[in-house]
């Protein structure tokens, strides 16, 4: 099927919840460089989590009215801004909903970080408490709404689980199982698959599909669900136009991504922290195909009626050591091999069918072509900013991973 645009169709009001964030902003600055009309909803947590972190983004972040001031400077769509935790004030979303009537929401409005899930029990609540009630007020003030909104949710690959798959591909979001019957016969059927999640946030997660799962099934709320794998990479095309649009870069032990990790530390001289053996495999996608796979599920949602539309989006899979070892060569980096925070299987395989959003247009940015060198130069150029205590992970899965990497109280 031959992806269609937003643009050959129509000019579609979006609201991006989330949309001051590392994946939010870029989203909401593509949509609005497509012509769309663009509101974010955020309640700038992550502004504020910095704060309490006493870390700051490596790369030089102005404020939110500072940037919607500078992307309409530059000749950009205006687009606007509502101050409100979803997760907390329900019957402004709702009035909201009423008030824009948007075509289609972006949901970003989640504390995305497994490490900071773990800090602590006040972090693992926070993080329920923010993700899954914000994702279920969202659904409920559609259904009470009387609209019909296309919903796109950034999920995570971490839904499947990072153990062994016993080298079978994991599907985009559906298993097809047989049941034996009492008498021997037996039947087929697509069911979600099994959820392993690894960390809080994950489960987190997790517990979403279900409330996405109820609201189509019972109130054929459209829903598409992007399981997406480990961003690298700071910004896109859009946000690389003005200083003052440039997308945020973490590099702490809590937020940084593992891929953007290695960069900023063979940029700076410090050796390529990996955790165990460094035989865990993950998916990993650049920011820039990220931004485009949200496009591309806006411009291709469910039909009314349809099940939940799960995509892998996701361009490739390395194993970690492996990546650093690619990073060292370029960079001339030394790795060392530390004990693993998290509560995981030593190693693991993850091989993942991705072919929706190759099949609709996606052209995928993979490790090798050249953009390691621009996180690095990124890195290189605010290497000044970065704090040096902050770069190994604190966060312990377990007292026993507490133990193992020196901070068990």
């Amino acid at each position: 099927m031959a992806a269609r645009t937003l643009q050959q169709e129509f000019e579609v009001k979006v609201l991006v919840l989330g949309g001051d964030g590392f994946c939010g902003w870029p989203c909401a600055v593509n949509l609005a460089d497509q012509g769309h009309d663009v509101l974010i909803v955020d309640n700038l947590s992550r502004r504020k989590i910095d704060i309490d972190l006493e870390v700051e983004s490596l790369t030089p972040i102005v404020s939110i009215g500072e940037r919607l001031k500078a992307w309409e400077e530059i000749g950009g769509k205006p687009m606007r801004f509502v101050h409100m935790d979803i997760a907390h004030e329900y019957q402004r979303l709702l009035d909201l909903l009423l008030e824009e009537k948007p075509d289609s929401i972006v949901h970003f409005a989640e504390q995305r970080a497994a490490p900071y899930s773990m800090k602590s029990s006040a972090t693992k609540r926070y993080t329920v408490d923010n993700n899954v009630n914000g994702t279920h007020n969202l659904l409920a003030a559609i259904v009470e709404s009387g609209q019909d909104i296309h919903v796109v949710h950034l999920g995570t690959m971490g839904v499947y689980g990072y153990g062994s798959h016993r080298g079978a591909t994991i599907p985009e979001g559906y298993l097809k199982v047989e049941v034996p019957q009492p008498d021997g016969s037996r039947f087929e059927e697509e069911i979600l698959h099994p959820a392993s999640p690894g960390s809080v946030y994950h489960m987190t997660k997790t517990l979403d599909q279900l409330l996405f799962l109820y609201y189509n099934k019972n109130d054929k709320v459209r829903i598409t669900d992007l399981h997406q794998g480990i961003v690298w990479g700071t910004n896109t095309d859009a946000t690389d136009r003005d200083p003052r649009l440039t997308n945020r870069f973490d590099y702490d032990g809590d937020y940084g991504t593992v891929l953007n990790r290695f960069l900023m530390q063979a940029a700076i001289g410090y050796p390529l922290t990996v955790h165990g053996t460094g035989g865990q495999t993950r998916a990993f996608i650049h920011i820039r195909d990220s931004v485009r796979c949200v496009q591309l599920a806006l411009e291709n949602p469910p039909e009314p009626g349809e099940r939940v539309k799960i995509f892998n989006q996701m361009t490739e899979s390395h194993q970690v050591g492996e990546l650093a070892k690619k990073v060292a060569a370029l960079t001339g980096a030394q790795v060392n091999n530390l004990p693993n925070p998290r509560n995981e299987a030593v190693e693991n395989d993850l091989i993942v069918d991705n072919r929706c959003f190759i099949e609709l247009g996606l052209n995928p940015t993979t490790l090798d072509d050249g953009l390691l060198k621009e996180v690095v130069e990124i890195a290189t150029r605010y290497a000044d900013r970065c704090d040096r205590d902050r770069i190994l992970c604190t966060s312990a899965w377990t007292k026993t991973q507490a133990q193992a990497i020196g901070t068990a109280s």
